[in-house]
């Protein structure tokens, strides 16, 4: 076979192997490996804090289950500053996600929103019958639809200010009156009307349109003047005076700010 016959058989096989699809045998099954889907993960020290919000946010039912309400309403203020800070953390770290988000409105609707109520329920409002357990549940749905409007305008919406009550600072105005009331002595059937009318009132300002602060704003990167730091440690003293009393006077009023700017702003555009 001479070099001109060794070109054709050689021109052959290329035509041949050129006609069949690239990718697949001779049986015409597909040989192409497939890439395998890349494995995103999560990221660990933000989501760490959000399931510590959660933890809490369960033991507070459980201790109210038991009887135990105060350790019950000061697990649900150190779930609150948990989920103030896995916030902080992702932020200062560029760890933000959209599984970190999801993960935390459902650790905050146990923590903040069936906790409170639980807790309430338990101490107070389950000797109320069907108004106590109605009571509840307004709470418990206000704060459903706190968090679902919230991740709804969490793109449009302005940073620096909520609209609705935030549901850590509901759940703080619940437990903190509870959290009172057992230091003071007084029994959950002492107050269980006014925790009728504070719980439901609770969660109608955490569905209602009035503005307050989210102090979203602070830098906590940038340097601050000394006397700030004064300021900070006499905070703390003063919580630690009488934490009960304090973080509910603090939260409460709060809470009223807003109807409060509210009703400021509209009489002025009256004038």
């Amino acid at each position: 076979m001479n070099d001109q016959d060794n070109k054709v058989v050689k021109l052959n096989d290329d035509i041949q192997d050129n006609s069949e699809p690239t990718g697949t045998d001779s049986k015409g099954s597909d040989t192409t490996a497939s890439p395998k889907p890349r494995n995103k993960g999560i990221y660990l020290l933000p989501n760490l804090f959000t399931t510590g919000a959660l933890f809490f946010g369960f033991y507070a039912v459980v201790a109210s289950m038991n009887g135990l309400f105060a350790n019950a309403s000061i697990a649900i203020f150190i779930a609150m500053i948990l989920d103030g800070l896995d916030g902080r953390v992702a932020r200062l770290t560029n760890t933000q996600s959209d599984f970190g988000a999801e993960y935390d409105s459902l650790a905050d609707m146990v923590s903040f929103g069936v906790a409170p109520a639980l807790v309430a329920f338990s101490w107070a409002l389950q000797d109320l019958g069907k108004i106590g357990w109605v009571a509840a549940f307004v709470y418990v749905a206000g704060a459903a639809l706190r968090l679902a409007r919230f991740n709804t305008q969490i793109d449009t919406a302005d940073k620096n200010y909520f609209t609705g009550l935030a549901s850590p600072a509901a759940a703080a105005i619940v437990a903190g009156t509870v959290w009172a009331f057992s230091e003071m002595g007084a029994t959950g059937q002492d107050v269980a009307w006014i925790m009728a009318f504070l719980v439901p009132f609770a969660g109608l300002l955490m569905v209602s349109n009035f503005q307050y602060h989210s102090f979203k704003g602070l830098d906590l990167k940038g340097k601050v003047p000394f006397v700030a730091m004064l300021a900070v440690v006499m905070v703390f003293v003063v919580v630690s005076m009488d934490p009960a009393k304090v973080l509910l006077c603090v939260f409460m009023a709060y809470a009223l700010s807003g109807p409060a700017v509210s009703g400021m702003k509209y009489w002025k555009a009256r004038k």
